[in-house]
């Protein structure tokens, strides 16, 4: 901060027309409400349900905690700022949305490799599966996600407190953008490059690589059973759903952002990240599930 003359930045935010921001203001103050609700209701209905006591609901709560975390981490300011006329964003702000947004990321994509996970063991291994997902095994995994998700986190952040911001403090996006940041920054950030890099390798490559894994094992085991195929993979499709949904996007962001930049196109695809994916997870689960259907009738009777 010392170093550098920059002390807030300026959201350009979705759209400039007052009429349209108005609309978007309902739409996203709807979704964002809506997706507190619905998992919200999840973690209760599962919390008070003692028969959905097990790994693959737990991982479903922390999943959803996640799913409350990231959009309430950009949207409050987001809707603050559609209907405020100077869209600015202090530097300590905007350093402390980064910090959580790469945090609660990171940790989805993490958490979706011990879901998959989950799955392969009550798929290929059920006569071990309480041995091997104990309580203690998933108290473990749960640690190991937050754990290597805030060092994650900390280092990008640390790294990015460390640039000098001299010039331009306009970012054409609705919320503090990683890479926008080092685009204004006047520092030489080749080194924070490589970093990125390594960093999206971590998370984004190896597990899709380990998910991938599981579920080819999943495939070929269920492949050479002659009854109850469609069962097995009756309890791998809202993961899957999930998965396919959540890396699509990314990939889609990840790659087209090596081949072009395209501001309006990546505003786009952080709405689906940031604001659907949230609200379409629990409603994929509770959907699909009649256990969660069921608890969820129950919490409807205790309120």
């Amino acid at each position: 901060m010392n170093r550098s003359t920059v002390t807030e930045f300026i959201l350009l935010g979705l759209s400039s027309d007052p009429s349209i921001q108005v609309i978007l203001f309902i739409i996203f103050l709807v979704a964002y409400v809506a997706s507190l609700a619905a998992n919200g209701l999840l973690i209760l209905a599962v919390s008070f349900d003692h028969h959905l006591h097990n790994p693959m609901y737990f991982f479903l709560i922390n999943l959803s905690i996640i799913n409350i975390g990231v959009p309430s981490v950009i949207v409050p300011k987001m809707l603050v700022n559609l209907m405020c006329e100077e869209n600015s964003i202090s530097y300590a702000s905007c350093s402390t949305q980064i910090f959580f947004y790469i945090l609660l990321g990171s940790s989805e994509y993490i958490l979706l490799v011990f879901m998959a996970y989950d799955r392969f063991i009550a798929i290929c291994k059920p006569l071990r599966y309480h041995m091997v997902m104990s309580t203690s095994t998933c108290t473990r995994m749960i640690t190991i996600t937050w754990t290597v998700s805030c060092a994650l986190s900390s280092v990008q952040t640390f790294f990015l407190c460390s640039l000098t911001f001299c010039g331009p403090n306009v970012i054409n996006h609705f919320f503090c953008v990683f890479p926008s940041l080092m685009l204004l920054s006047c520092s030489d950030t080749s080194a924070l490059d490589v970093m990125t890099l390594g960093g999206s390798v971590i998370v984004l490559l190896v597990p899709l690589i380990l998910i991938l894994f599981s579920y080819c094992r999943i495939i070929v085991l269920v492949m050479r059973i002659q009854s109850g195929r469609y069962k097995a993979f009756s309890t791998c499709i809202s993961h899957l759903i999930v998965v396919a949904m959540f890396y699509g996007i990314t990939l889609v962001m990840f790659l087209r952002s090596k081949v072009s930049v395209d501001e309006n196109r990546d505003k786009i695809l952080s709405v689906f990240h940031i604001v659907v994916t949230p609200l379409s997870n629990p409603l994929i689960y509770s959907v699909r599930n009649k256990d969660v259907l069921r608890a969820m009738r129950q919490l409807e009777k205790l309120l």
